[in-house]
């Protein structure tokens, strides 16, 4: 087993590409993890790799439907999913009054290697049936 690879706060500036005084600003504003070690501040990789944001184009948004989330495979099968019934997913706060059936149906894709399956749904219709106040809600909850 190997040991962590504790970073100084030099060394984390230069591994996340900012300058030191950001650092210090996203550990006052607790953007970032930080271990204290007596009087020395430290970070390991982890830490520095979680505070790394990513934000997909559409196109990788596309892409994740072709890789497996829990192998990797490239092998994805397009399907549905069914029980007893076909599968909805029905948001839980959406608009009072709507003409609009408010069942979101949803692609799968099954790993032909390890047999994960995931889910993808009609973003375009959850956006027309929830309020947009709960647009902003939902993002704040993500963070």
């Amino acid at each position: 087993m190997t040991s962590p690879r504790w970073y100084t706060i030099k060394e984390a500036a230069e591994y996340l590409s900012i300058g030191e005084p950001t650092l210090y600003r996203w550990m006052r504003d607790g953007k970032i993890t930080v271990r204290k070690i007596g009087d020395n501040t430290r970070f390991l990789q982890e830490d520095l790799d979680s505070c790394i944001q990513v934000i997909p184009s559409q196109k990788d948004i596309q892409l994740v439907k072709k890789v497996c989330p829990a192998c990797h495979s490239d092998q994805m099968c397009k399907g549905s999913y069914r029980g007893t019934g076909k599968l909805y997913f029905y948001p839980e706060k959406s608009k009072f009054w709507t003409l609009k059936d408010s069942n979101i149906p949803n692609t799968s894709y099954m790993c032909e290697k390890c047999g994960h399956i995931s889910f993808f749904g009609d973003t375009e219709k959850l956006k027309a049936l929830k309020p947009k106040d709960i647009d902003t809600e939902s993002k704040t909850l993500d963070k």
